[in-house]
């Protein structure tokens, strides 16, 4: 075939243009685009490495600021407990003192009430003796018509419900 016997004529020049043209491709994408290109790479590179930094460095500032608020909110937090428990202790002792001065009243009042009745009941128990002695010699006189003294029945009755 003519076309293959043409080959070993043509191979060389075909070799010499290949290397040439691969060579000038090398030196302007090697030399020209790739150095551009890897600038390029390296930069984004490093704004990439600078952005985590930047976002480690602010999640470190949000971690402390977060610890702190939840120190300080730990620390409100005990301090309203302590006003409450203290708010608790003043309302309880307050309650407790309201409640012994209205004991006191209320015993106060009852030891008066039962000497008003005791005083009620001396009253009643003299006009009952009164009234029993002046029955006692009403009926005496009546029945006996002998008159009796009012000491002598006011005796008698005493003697009989005393005793």
């Amino acid at each position: 075939m003519p076309q293959i016997e043409q080959l070993a004529a043509t191979w060389g020049s075909q070799v010499f243009w290949l290397v040439l043209t691969f060579g000038i491709v090398f030196l302007v994408v090697g030399l020209g685009m790739v150095p551009k290109v890897q600038g390029t790479v390296d930069q984004r590179d490093q704004g990439i490495a600078a952005d985590l930094a930047a976002a480690e460095a602010a999640r470190g500032q949000a971690d402390a600021t977060e610890a702190a608020w939840r120190a300080r909110e730990n620390a409100s937090r005990e301090a309203a407990q302590k006003l409450l428990a203290e708010a608790r202790a003043k309302g309880a002792a307050a309650a407790a003192e309201r409640l012994a001065a209205a004991n006191a009243d209320m015993q106060a009042r009852v030891a008066q009430a039962e000497a008003d009745i005791a005083t009620q009941r001396g009253a009643a128990m003299a006009q009952v003796e009164q009234v029993a002695a002046e029955a006692a010699q009403a009926i005496v006189e009546r029945v006996s018509g002998v008159r009796v003294s009012e000491q002598d029945a006011q005796g008698a009755v005493k003697a009989v419900l005393h005793g």
